[in-house]
């Protein structure tokens, strides 16, 4: 049996296209594939053709992936080669199987990854969904929540939302500092700068109860600490001290 080679993407889990039938959102699946770093495809017995005009013109790019993709008779042939795998379902089963959250999911994903495992993530047909005999090859499930009354999601919607919550994990900071190529100040030159400012407050008569003095320049350095002063801000702020000292 061929398999895909793993050089496009070692850190990462394959996708597994089960019984697709419309050409198009294959191609919209490696569209969102494309978008979230994933590459590597595969489809079990799908109803079209995975390179027709229709999807590679809805992959909008990513045909690149659908070219690459394999395709399997069997959900056995294509899992042949993994070592985890988690499958998409909207409904919980009548079986024991873990279920997690798509950013849960990422977790177990990476332990699996981390320790050397292939690892792949299954979505099943448009209209069905992944059927039992599907599903009691996997080891465990993948449930989004989203609003009870209505669950259905586009086949390319489904992948791109675990998609997203993989490349958020690898990829994405939760929390950055833009700073547009300004460095961020020394805690030396924010010291100095914060030396200075309570010299100036203390000769304007600014700390005028003792009992309170060190409480108010713990609270003015707590502020100028946690703005993460650029250099050339703190430049700024020495000029607006001797402007306003002059």
């Amino acid at each position: 049996m061929k398999y895909l080679p793993n050089e496009q993407n070692d850190y990462a889990p394959i996708v597994i296209l089960v019984r697709p039938q419309l050409a198009e959102n294959m191609g919209m699946v490696a569209r969102a594939m494309m978008n979230c770093g994933l590459s590597q495809l595969r489809i079990v017995n799908p109803r079209e053709s995975h390179l027709s005009d229709k999807a590679i013109s809805a992959a909008s790019g990513a045909g690149s992936i659908l070219e690459q993709a394999i395709v399997f008779d069997s959900l056995l042939d294509a899992l042949a080669d993994i070592q985890f795998s988690l499958a998409t379902t909207a409904r919980i089963r009548e079986m024991v199987k873990p279920v997690f959250t798509p950013d849960f999911a990422q977790k177990e994903l990476v332990q699996h990854i981390q320790a050397g495992q292939k690892c792949a993530v299954l979505f099943g047909p448009e209209r069905t969904g992944l059927e039992n005999d599907d599903l009691v090859m996997m080891d465990g499930l993948i449930n989004i929540p989203l609003n009870p009354k209505h669950t259905s999601l586009n086949l390319s919607q489904a992948v791109l939302l675990i998609g997203y919550e993989w490349y958020k994990r690898m990829s994405v900071q939760e929390k950055h500092l833009e700073t547009n190529g300004a460095f961020v100040a020394t805690k030396e030159k924010l010291n100095h700068f914060l030396t200075h400012l309570e010299e100036i407050l203390s000769q304007k008569g600014y700390f005028r109860f003792p009992d309170k003095e060190e409480r108010m320049k713990r609270n003015l350095r707590d502020i100028f600490t946690r703005s993460s002063l650029t250099d050339s801000e703190i430049k700024t702020l020495y000029g607006v001290l001797d402007y306003l000292n002059k």
